[in-house]
């Protein structure tokens, strides 16, 4: 028996480590895995009852499968105005923001000048603030305006408020591709006689463009889906998510998953063609 003992001990070494390795290899990736598909079921699900034919107004029992919502996708009232509404805003505020936020990040990145320190930090304030004290702020501040366009509220003033939480987000997303911005690029071209205009259209732009898209597309998805400032900042006009709010109370329409669908969709594609032409530039 005492002979026995260590020849179990070294043939049960080589199963641990085969255990070992499996563990190491896989363990990654399907945890990765499992994250992933815990994010995208809500997902999945909008998805479903996007095809649902639910018997009366709510929109949580599968019932059957349909494509007559798909055929119709703005027939409840007030839905087309108030998903057009949420785009118009999402691409105004998307474009004003990632074009201020990436002149700031060049600024705080390329240059040094007084306060500086203080610029970062108040960069970030935004981003920490609740949403519901930021929409409380900037309530007051347009009802202590009191005056047009500032107030009564409407859909200037919620453009005005997503620019402005949108712009901490672009700031923080170009400046991590300008920390390891090749600036002997940038010389090269002044070598070259190149102008600082021209060494910013032609070297600059195309190396941190993958990160303004980013920068971008992050604005574009806060900004389309923001309620909570948006509610603060309305007064009577409707977006898509205060459509959705309302509807909620007496049963939101079908509609509502495929337009969400859609906006999905798109937004994956985007990030799609994004990541092939980027791989495409660098080969």
């Amino acid at each position: 028996m005492t002979a026995a003992t260590p020849a179990r001990t070294a043939a049960a070494r080589p199963a641990r480590q085969v255990v070992a390795r499996f563990f190491d290899r896989w363990s990654l990736i399907v945890y990765t895995m499992l994250a992933v598909v815990y994010l995208l079921l809500p997902v999945a699900v909008i998805i479903l009852f996007s095809f649902n034919n639910p018997a009366g107004k709510s929109n949580t029992v599968w019932q059957g499968f349909t494509l007559k919502y798909w055929a119709d996708p703005f027939g409840p009232l007030g839905l087309s105005d108030a998903v057009l509404l949420s785009i118009v805003i999402a691409i105004l505020s998307t474009a004003i923001a990632t074009a201020l936020g990436t002149l700031i990040a060049l600024a705080l990145e390329r240059y040094k000048f007084k306060g500086k320190g203080l610029m970062n930090s108040l960069i970030f304030i935004p981003m920490a603030t609740p949403e519901i004290i930021m929409g409380a702020s900037l309530l007051t501040m347009f009802v202590s305006i009191g005056a047009p366009p500032f107030f009564p509220l409407n859909a200037l003033t919620i453009l005005i408020a997503h620019v402005m939480f949108n712009i901490s987000y672009v700031v923080v997303t170009v400046r991590a591709r300008l920390a390891g911005f090749p600036r002997h690029l940038e010389e090269a071209a002044g070598d070259l006689y190149a102008n600082e205009w021209d060494t910013f259209w032609k070297v600059t732009f195309p190396l941190i463009l993958p990160g303004i898209i980013a920068a971008g597309l992050l604005a574009f998805s806060l900004s389309i889906d923001d309620f909570v400032v948006t509610n603060f900042t309305s007064g009577n006009t409707q977006t898509f998510p205060m459509y959705i709010y309302a509807s909620s109370r007496i049963g939101i329409p079908v509609q509502v998953n495929v337009i969400g669908t859609c906006i999905f969709l798109i937004a994956v594609g985007s990030v799609a063609l994004t990541t092939l032409a980027g791989r495409r530039r660098q080969r």
